[in-house]
């Protein structure tokens, strides 16, 4: 099977996972999609408020060597068992998700082009730019209904980490990415400007 690895970076909430979804919405089962954020390393060991402290938005977060691990089973068409992240809790749970194989894999994640053995993996990298006070404002509806944040916090980890982390490891990066988009556009105009860019045919 020749696969296609497409990394989908960008910063928080700049619409890297509508276009992923978007993407699979299009491809049906010749994509699936690997979410980097649910490789940060287990925080079991912390007390659960000390838990919440942690820098997430630090490579160092993540764990690099079995994310590139599943990057290369995927690259030859094997399946892998990716970890399932509780963001609530800050932990990884006894469950992993089946994830491949399939023509296209979208690797969405915002510090993907941080580590170079991830970026020389991907067969096309994709940014999708958003202005911070959109982002911010998107991460706040996403993390109160689905992390189990108060708006609050979700400002005070933005403002403290997420937006400094995104100018020194995100926002950099973008000069690498082969593809540029827009986040405040149509996400199907996102979808086919990517669409674009695949071998084809691709389930199309």
């Amino acid at each position: 099977m020749d696969v296609t690895l497409v990394g989908i970076t960008g910063g928080s909430c700049a619409g890297k996972t509508t276009l992923a979804e978007g993407l699979a919405a299009r491809l049906g089962d010749h994509l699936t999609i690997l979410q980097f954020d649910h490789y940060y390393h287990d925080h079991g060991h912390l007390p659960v408020g000390e838990r919440a402290l942690v820098n997430y938005d630090h490579p160092d977060s993540l764990d690099e060597r079995l994310f590139v691990a599943h990057l290369d089973e995927l690259a030859v068409g094997s399946a892998v068992e990716a970890p399932v992240y509780d963001f609530a809790t800050h932990r990884r749970t006894s469950t992993t998700d089946t994830v491949g194989p399939n023509p296209v894999v979208a690797v969405d994640g915002i510090l993907l082009l941080a580590f170079p053995a991830v970026r020389q993996r991907l067969d096309l990298v994709v940014y999708v730019d958003a202005p911070a006070e959109v982002r911010l404002e998107r991460r706040v509806v996403r993390d109160v209904a689905e992390r189990s944040r108060t708006e609050a916090g979700v400002r005070a980890q933005f403002a403290a980490t997420v937006a400094p982390m995104h100018e020194r490891w995100v926002a950099p990066f973008v000069h690498e990415a082969d593809l540029v988009l827009d986040g405040l556009a149509h996400p199907e105009q996102a979808v086919e400007a990517v669409l674009g860019r695949l071998p084809k045919p691709v389930g199309r």
